[in-house]
């Protein structure tokens, strides 16, 4: 177990720029002390980033890079003409050495294409897969993937639950985490012939496989790792974030419709920023690009300071946990 731990982070590639980074990472070496972090991308704009922010602080190191990887940029695009980018860069640390993960807001296509390019797949892993933590009820759950195969096959799902249930262990603690695979239902008839294939896998197989459940059971606590398609996985994502937004909303408008309901308001705010805090999704930033021969954390493009944090936090965990090496071991086990 790695007790000290170096991590990249690709500084210009995130819709909040590159303050954004310096300030996560003042965060994360105020509140870890066995940290080093490099930040990755325009030497200059970040020395004065970090002058005004942090300061003097010899865990902390800039690597130059001069080019950026634009949301709209193509996966192709970046990987073969932008070589001297923050983001290929920080991926090349990993690769030679120099760092033991990396942490990027950028283009999800682009860090995909590019760090599978770079770091090559673990042995026995067809794909990657994006997984990403979620609150649920009693806890959380990990989901995957989110998107990174829209078309997957049974193999690929198995694989992808081995992923699953040693992430989740690493990361929330939970022994012989239970995994689920999301379906139209949960009686075995249900569903496609992929997704019956995978269930008779995972049936077969060691890990701790609980069955099928269905999207309205996803935050029910039955389930601490669940498996689906890219495609699936995504759409029920990007479904969740709609829904949240959509409760608020209702909640903003009920609350300040009179002004009885402003008092109400005002005497509900401890319960009301308990809730705030239990579902802020800044909490559950950095999602996972597993498979890989490295450790590569996605943070959303859009991340605060306080939410880029949350995803070195992951990668400083990934690093100690040793997570590649983990699922390497777990599948030369199923496959004896």
């Amino acid at each position: 177990m790695a007790e000290h731990s170096v991590i990249s982070l690709d500084a210009m590639s995130g819709d909040l720029g590159a303050e954004v980074v310096v300030r996560a990472a003042h965060q994360a070496l105020r509140k870890r002390v066995n940290l080093d972090l490099i930040l990755v991308g325009d030497r200059d704009e970040l020395q004065g980033h970090v002058t005004r922010i942090i300061g003097d602080d010899p865990r902390l190191s800039i690597v130059h890079a001069s080019e950026i990887v634009e949301m709209s940029d193509s996966p192709i695009d970046a990987m073969r003409k932008k070589k001297d980018s923050s983001m290929r860069v920080a991926i090349n640390l990993v690769k030679e050495g120099k760092a033991h993960a990396v942490v990027s807001a950028g283009n999800t296509g682009a860090l995909m294409a590019t760090a599978k390019f770079v770091l090559k797949m673990l042995p026995g892993i067809d794909r990657p897969a994006i997984i990403t933590e979620l609150p649920a009820k009693g806890g959380s759950l990990h989901m995957l993937d989110l998107g990174a195969n829209t078309q997957c096959t049974a193999e690929h799902l198995f694989q992808f639950a081995v992923m699953g249930s040693i992430v989740t262990e690493d990361i929330t603690g939970v022994q012989n985490p239970r995994i689920a695979l999301l379906n139209i239902g949960g009686e075995d008839t249900k569903g496609h012939d992929t997704v019956k294939e995978a269930a008779a896998m995972l049936n077969a197989s060691t890990l701790n496989y609980v069955g099928f459940i269905e999207g309205s059971e996803l935050f029910s606590g039955k389930a601490d790792v669940v498996v689906t398609d890219g495609f699936t996985g995504n759409v029920a994502l990007k479904t969740m974030e709609g829904t949240v937004d959509l409760a608020a909303h209702y909640l903003k408008r009920a609350f300040t419709r009179n002004l009885f309901a402003k008092l109400q308001a005002f005497m509900s705010r401890p319960v009301l920023r308990h809730l705030a805090g239990r579902m802020d999704s800044r909490k559950y930033n950095g999602a996972t690009l597993v498979g890989l021969n490295g450790i590569v954390i996605k943070s959303h493009g859009s991340a605060d300071a306080y939410a880029f944090q949350h995803a070195i936090d992951t990668a400083v965990v990934e690093v100690r946990k040793q997570v590649p090496q983990q699922i390497g071991n777990l599948l030369q086990r199923e496959a004896a």
